[in-house]
């Protein structure tokens, strides 16, 4: 589920940077007495995600319009197919238009994007997971697309679980030592992962009790042979670099989890327009 509570103030704030003082060029043309009907229509195959926030934006521009969905998040649609429909006042759907577009086709090139990877990885149990490399202030939305598309998500933020990265590695001393502070800091439910970029270190991580080990960059043999180390005494996770071209011989490797930057960093928006009828 969407929190839309949360949502709001993300998509109020979009409209009052794009809206500025007002849309010059509709207040020209027409009043609120002129109404108009559009539909949203995809150029490209893809997932649809983000209605529910698109239709929020449509809310908010005074008097507002109406939205309706003709598919729902998640759904598969094909080029030329209409996803929603929009009625109401010219000056609030055309000033609402680019908003709304904006954040649909951001989180549908997401969901998009997400549901490639799930597909390539199919055979083998490894989920599809996300990272923190999100548009500030979308994260919520970034994540949700991520589920859309049938991938999982990885931490929220910083306070929702223990990630000792090669820096926090680094000036603790090593992977045993940091284990050992971060336990005696921390309440016993909560999981503890560690970043490991040589076979040693997965050892160490193993000595050390953590429940997820994160392989960084590590070549194919080197995964398969940590995986075998692990032996399903931890979940296994592996990021750096994983490009859809490779990710099925990746998943292959027998690890559990595969966090991926570029689902969200960097991710081509699905290509969709409002046309008015």
């Amino acid at each position: 589920m969407l929190n839309m509570l949360a949502v709001t103030e993300t998509v109020k704030n979009a409209l009052e940077e794009d809206l500025g003082a007002g849309d010059l060029t509709s207040a020209a043309l027409f009043t609120p007495a002129d109404r108009g009907q559009g539909i949203i229509v995809t150029r490209q195959d893809g997932i649809v995600a983000g209605l529910p926030v698109a239709e929020l934006a449509f809310h908010l521009v005074p008097p507002g319009c109406t939205f309706t969905p003709l598919v729902s998040d998640g759904s598969d649609v094909k080029a030329g197919q209409e996803v929603a429909r929009v009625e109401g006042p010219l000056p609030a759907v055309l000033g609402a238009e680019r908003v709304a577009l904006n954040f649909l086709q951001r989180l549908s090139g997401i969901a998009t994007l997400t549901a490639s990877y799930v597909e390539r990885v199919k055979p083998h149990r490894a989920k599809i997971c996300d990272t923190r490399k999100t548009v500030p202030g979308l994260r919520l939305l970034d994540k949700y697309a991520v589920r859309m598309g049938g991938g999982a998500n990885h931490r929220w933020n910083l306070g929702d679980a223990v990630l000792l990265k090669d820096n926090h590695i680094k000036a603790a001393g090593g992977i045993a030592p940091a284990v050992a502070r971060v336990r005696q800091a921390i309440p016993i439910t909560t999981k503890v992962e560690a970043e490991a970029e040589t076979l040693a270190q997965v050892v160490e991580a193993m000595e050390a009790g953590v429940d997820i080990i994160m392989l960084d960059n590590m070549s194919l043999p080197e995964m398969r042979q940590a995986v075998a180390m692990v032996s399903g005494k931890a979940l296994v996770e592996a990021s750096g670099g994983i490009t859809l071209d490779r990710v099925a011989e990746v998943a292959a490797t027998g690890v559990d989890l595969i966090s991926i930057g570029a689902l969200t960093h960097s991710v081509p928006a699905l290509d969709l327009s409002l046309e008015l009828i």
